[in-house]
């Protein structure tokens, strides 16, 4: 089997301009992202997908292998697609490049552990158990419902189910890791936005509103993903206190 994995780097954020390069006690953030995807064995071979030349210089400059994509993707999985068109390889994962908290074990978890046929697509992600009500009321984290064996019913950026008639569940978050084989980038890039995945800005529901069955596996994970300069301090006094105590080691 052989697994790459792809970090897609996109300079343009709403919220964090030129987010990947963020200092980071030192380093840019894509330099802790892959530092972590790197630890895992499982993986041939870990690159950086960006569409800004910026990007590609500061891993150059870190020794970071990258490639640069066209400007104009939509969203990230079409980005993997475009590199899945020069790389061959039987299974992408990617690994969201705003999350240097992600915890290699995780990772692991998504590769699969047998065989799946090349010709039908194949997706996996993750999620995690939300720990707070704060957390699944922020439409940034992306809430999951799943049937037997993590089958995915659907995915919404509002707290799903109701809790009409029971209140004994919890609500689940998608964490950014995810599995894709060839054949799903392809389905995902040739078929058609629906009116689901528009509303909620969810690419994911592409797979579902074609009918194609998407699962997810649950992760233990505390990482978040930086979406606002809040969560950037969050994560440089994480890592920073990290780093302090590996010192007082030495």
């Amino acid at each position: 089997m052989n697994a790459i994995a792809l970090i897609p780097a996109r300079w343009a954020s709403t919220r964090l301009p030129g987010k990947p390069l963020a200092d980071i006690c030192g380093k840019p953030m894509i330099w802790w992202v892959h530092n972590r995807v790197s630890e895992v064995a499982e993986i041939a071979e870990v690159i950086v997908a960006t569409d800004d030349e910026r990007i590609v210089d500061a891993c150059e400059v870190f020794g970071i292998k990258c490639t640069l994509t066209r400007d104009d993707h939509p969203d990230h999985i079409s980005r993997i697609h475009e590199v899945s068109e020069n790389i061959d390889a039987d299974f992408y994962i990617c690994v969201n490049g705003d999350e240097p908290l992600i915890d290699p074990v995780m990772i692991r978890r998504v590769i699969p552990l047998t065989s799946v046929s090349p010709n039908s697509p194949y997706f996996q992600g993750t999620f995690r158990t939300l720990a707070s009500p704060a957390e699944a009321i922020d439409p940034n984290n992306i809430k999951l419902v799943l049937a037997h064996e993590g089958r995915c019913l659907y995915l919404s950026r509002t707290p799903i189910p109701h809790p009409q008639g029971n209140l004994a569940f919890n609500y689940l978050k998608y964490v950014g890791i995810e599995c894709f084989n060839k054949a799903a980038l392809d389905f995902f890039v040739s078929a058609p936005k629906g009116m689901l995945e528009a509303t909620e800005d969810i690419d994911h529901l592409r797979f579902i509103e074609n009918g194609v069955a998407i699962s997810f596996i649950e992760v233990d994970s505390d990482s978040i993903s930086v979406d606002t300069q809040k969560d950037l301090d969050f994560v440089r006094s994480v890592i920073g206190e990290d780093i302090e105590k590996e010192e007082r080691t030495l």
